[in-house]
């Protein structure tokens, strides 16, 4: 990493006591007497101030012979999925049909506690409400292939129509019959290096990405099902898929542009300020003033910043390439140190560095 200063060094450390995940991706801190790097997050015992120093990227770690912390996992995307997570998740994707228990859990080897509080805390859910919601997509899915209610119902465990329209009803807020009618955004997590997404498509296109910890990220997901008239279902899109590929790619340097279908959740003065953004270069900035003056408008300036901050697509829609006058960052409801991370990836200075 380029000389720190003093300041800056105090900055990352005691962002590091803090355990504060909103610099993941800014830095990693090595600590020289164990030989271990870790990632900002991470909650391994605090080395003292003298002991550590910090790279830039897990590589220039790497370099200078430091091993990555078996706690944090450095070399992972922050949000990877930990194996017996994914175990549990693969325990339901093989189960269509079941109800996995805490006992079925056991006899995997899962602490059914252990997966709740990690469910609870990064998916805002218990494990068995993951399930119920992922059967809910699942029967959507089906009915709107032709597939008749009670086929579904029986199809997806449940042991009465009773039960199944109540369900379902609470998780979309209409009866299984109406789901022709009904447009639904299937919901899923996207992992990068600058933390975990949630993302969600439309069979129109990509109508959401957003960083899970954005300022008031339940307001714009209800701004976009109201806006597209449907609602969120946790479930599997070939979409996603796309997204997620085309992420990595990204971040790897490899894509400086999306080709992703979207489905723009907004006014017409909103799509249009967006499609602005998407025409602005990999690499390059604008100002507000610039963008307003582009769209023709350039006395909009602060119609323009409020449209940018409610860009549902992040990352997808660059709103990350537009600064203030001066050239100093400004407004980004992901966290301006990510908005100064996507500039320096894109202009390639993460990798001089």
């Amino acid at each position: 990493m380029q000389s720190l200063s003093a300041a800056q060094k105090d900055i990352f450390y005691q962002a590091y006591v803090r355990n504060d995940s909103r610099y993941e991706g800014i830095f990693f801190l090595a600590v020289k007497t164990t030989g271990v790097f870790c990632r900002p997050g991470c909650t391994a015992k605090t080395p003292k101030p003298q002991n550590v120093e910090f790279f830039s990227s897990a590589e220039q770690a790497l370099a200078q012979g430091y091993r990555a912390c078996k706690k944090c996992r450095p070399l992972q995307h922050s949000g990877d999925v930990p194996d017996w997570v994914q175990q549990a998740l693969d325990l339901v994707e093989s189960n269509p049909h079941a109800r996995i228990s805490d006992a079925e859990l056991k006899s995997s080897g899962i602490d059914p506690v252990r997966l709740r509080r990690w469910f609870k805390q990064h998916r805002a859910m218990t494990f068995q409400v993951y399930q119920r919601v992922h059967k809910i997509g699942r029967a959507y899915a089906q009915i709107r292939q032709g597939q008749k209610v009670i086929d579904s119902a029986y199809d997806n465990g449940y042991q009465s129509l009773s039960g199944f329209h109540q369900s379902f009803r609470k998780g979309t807020g209409f009866v299984p019959s109406g789901s022709k009618q009904h447009a639904i955004a299937c919901s899923a997590q996207m992992l990068t290096p600058l933390g975990p997404m949630l993302a969600a498509a439309t069979d129109n296109g990509l109508c959401l990405l957003e960083f899970t910890d954005r300022i008031h990220l339940q307001r714009q997901i209800e701004r976009v099902q109201k806006r597209l008239q449907l609602v969120l279902v946790a479930g599997q899109h070939a979409l996603l898929k796309i997204l997620q590929t085309q992420l990595d790619e990204y971040f790897n340097r490899q894509r400086q542009q999306f080709t992703i279908a979207l489905d723009l959740a907004g006014t017409a003065f909103q799509c249009e300020a967006w499609r602005h953004l998407q025409s602005i270069p990999y690499a390059q900035t604008r100002s507000y003033q610039q963008q307003a003056a582009a769209l023709g408008r350039p006395q909009a300036v602060r119609a323009v910043g409020h449209a940018n901050g409610q860009n549902p697509l992040a990352i997808v829609i660059p709103c990350h390439r537009v600064i203030a006058k001066n050239g100093q960052l400004a407004g980004y409801a992901g966290g301006l140190w990510r908005k100064q991370y996507l500039i320096n990836l894109e202009q390639g200075e993460q990798s001089r560095q």
